[in-house]
This record gives C-alpha cells, structure tokens and sequence, in this order.
C-alpha cells in the first residue's frame, strides 16, 4: 500500500505516492525525477546519495522517505542559485576534480553543507567534512584542490561585495 506524501526538495514541493519502505534516495530519483544524487552501496557507507535534510547531511540510501515529511531536503541540483553554479560545482569543473563523477554528487552536497557552516575551513576541516564520501577515481588530490578553489572564489566574491 502507498501513501500520499509531500516533499519539499529544492524549494519545490513534490506530491508523490510512496510505499512505506521506499527510501528518500528511490523516492527522488523514481517519483521526483532528480536523478544527481547517486545510488552507490545502499548501506550508508559510500556517500554517493549525501543530500542535505534540514541543512544536515544525510545518506538518502538510508532513510526512508516517509521520515522526510515537512523537513528541508536539497540535492545536488539545488545548490545552484538562480541558474549560478556553487562555488564548489565551478571549482570541481575546474580542477578537473571528477572522474568517473559517480561521487561528486555527494562530495559536492557536502561541500556546500560545510562552506555554509565555515566558508574559510582548514585542509585538515575539509578532509574530515569530506570523510564520509568514498571516491574509487580521484586519489582525492583534486577533490581537495577543488574545495580549496572554491574557498578562493566565494572570498573574491565576497570581496567584490565590499
């Protein structure tokens, strides 16, 4: 049996019918269409499904969907603003920082969440922010150069702002 639900993704709400043990991550791919957030290990080790629930992290693979009623959820597609890429998302392109890019929608969601607690953070706060994402490519080098790069674009635009 399903249920009626609303969720608010993105600033929009989504009105979908789900079963009871339909997890956020089914739910915003097969229901609402948003395919960025990936589905890696279906146990909450990999990171690849990260989305944002009320401005936390949180493995969608993991949670089922009914839970995120009048809760907050943002995915990867909705840390643009006005058709602006983040920081972050202009950064990765940059410094090439995706391979396979299977990951990057979870590393990036987590970026955002971190830039938005701390815009100025230290390697050491971005390797451990970054933790619980597993990317099988990169080597992590360019993932942090990225995240390095982004800091440097939201000071200059911050700058500019003065």
């Amino acid at each position: 049996m399903k249920s009626l639900i609303q969720l608010k993704v993105n600033g929009d709400l989504f009105e979908i019918a789900v079963a009871s043990n339909r997890t956020l991550l089914e739910a915003l791919r097969y229901e609402c269409h948003l395919t960025g957030s990936k589905q890696g290990c279906d146990m909450g080790d990999c990171g690849a499904c990260t989305v944002l629930i009320d401005g936390v992290p949180i493995q969608a693979c993991i949670t089922l969907a009914m839970d995120c009623v009048g809760k907050d959820i943002v995915t990867v597609e909705g840390i643009a603003k006005h058709n602006e890429p983040h920081p972050v998302q202009i950064a990765w392109n940059n410094q090439g920082a995706s391979q396979c890019g299977y990951c990057t929608p979870g590393f990036m969601v987590v970026a955002k969440w971190l830039f938005d607690r701390n815009p100025d953070p230290t390697e050491e706060e971005i390797k451990t922010a970054l933790s619980g994402n597993i990317c099988r490519c990169t080597g992590y080098t360019k993932i942090i150069c990225a995240m390095k790069e982004a800091i440097e674009i939201m000071n200059d635009k911050q700058s500019a702002m003065k």
